[in-house]
């Protein structure tokens, strides 16, 4: 409740009206919690559309089995041709340190596969050269991954 505090007239005259003074320890928080609010469903709007991926027209199988493995994946998007760059764990980089990081994404494994996601787009040789540097970092089984047919 604010505090009314009179206000004294220099010298003889009329009195003025009382001044009403707000105390700072009466903070009103209703409209700081309907800001939090809002933006807490702001962020909770927004956060699933802020997850980066990479588009990849993956090529179609009719004999396609489901992959139930939780294994390597190395994405192969359509960049490569420009950039030969690849991905590996939500990270880009260039195909020449592949061989490096498939080594240690394997290193406490058993099972040595590693799964290839390549754009339908691309050549057969650009699969075979990534394929290759897979093998040299340690994988013993590379299988390429299809989607299955659209019925």
């Amino acid at each position: 409740m604010p505090k009314v505090q009179p206000i004294e007239a220099g010298g003889g005259g009329r009195r003025r009206s009382r001044r009403v003074a707000s105390s700072l320890s009466e903070i009103n928080v209703v409209p700081l919690v309907d800001v939090m609010l809002v933006l807490l469903i702001i962020f909770m709007v927004t956060a699933p559309m802020m997850q980066r991926t990479i588009d990849v027209n993956l090529p179609q199988a009719r004999r396609a089995e489901p992959n139930s493995d939780q294994g390597v994946y190395v994405t192969v998007p359509l960049s490569y041709r420009k950039d030969h760059r690849v991905k590996l764990a939500n990270d880009m980089f260039p195909v020449e340190v592949l061989a490096e990081r498939v080594r240690a994404a394997l290193r406490y494994r058993t099972d040595k596969n590693v799964f290839l996601q390549c754009d339908g787009a691309l050549t057969v040789q650009d699969q075979l050269e990534v394929m290759d540097r897979l093998k040299d970092g340690g994988a013993e089984k590379v299988a390429i991954v299809a989607k299955f047919p659209e019925r």
